[in-house]
């Protein structure tokens, strides 16, 4: 999406995700971060690093990382980031990432070491209502939920998982 209408739905998501109490991360794009007032932002592996990241958002703003395999996530350890992100758990049909499913033992694994080094584990790739649970319990904080959250209507499906997650 363009920057001008990117930076249009971010502010229109950001005053519906304040109104409710919810926190809107955006994807990529620490620009639209800063100017649209989100909570946070999520790199990925061949985005800004997440030194550069923090030069632009901030020292307080969310900053997540997307790792995909034990070298990514030990190294991401070690980067200013309040969040890494394994994944692909069970693969995904929304992003092909060209990595494999890593299992919810790797999501074991990276929460035990995210949480001895302050950090939380968010866990995207394959997650549905089905299996959400099975993430959270493996020591994920969270779970990314695209298609998920699109088979049918958001609002629905959203209430659907937070009910599966109880």
């Amino acid at each position: 999406m363009a920057s001008g209408p990117f930076l249009e739905l971010a502010n229109a998501i950001q005053a519906d995700a304040q109104s409710a109490g919810a926190a809107l991360i955006i994807n990529d794009r620490a620009d639209i971060t800063v100017l649209s007032g989100a909570a946070g932002l999520h790199v990925g592996q061949t985005d800004l690093s997440c030194a550069d990241a923090r030069s632009v958002i901030g020292p307080s703003t969310i900053l997540g990382l997307s790792t995909h395999s034990r070298e990514q996530w030990e190294r991401a350890l070690r980067e200013p980031m309040s969040y890494v992100a394994i994944g692909p758990v069970f693969g995904s049909v929304t992003k092909q990432t060209g990595y494999d499913a890593v299992g919810l033992d790797m999501v074991r694994e990276v929460s035990t070491d995210a949480a001895a080094s302050g950090l939380e584990t968010v866990a995207i790739g394959g997650i549905s209502i089905a299996n959400a649970r099975s993430v959270v319990e493996a020591g994920a904080a969270a779970v990314a939920v695209i298609s998920g959250l699109l088979d049918g209507d958001p609002e629905s499906r959203c209430r659907e998982f937070l009910r599966a997650l109880k």
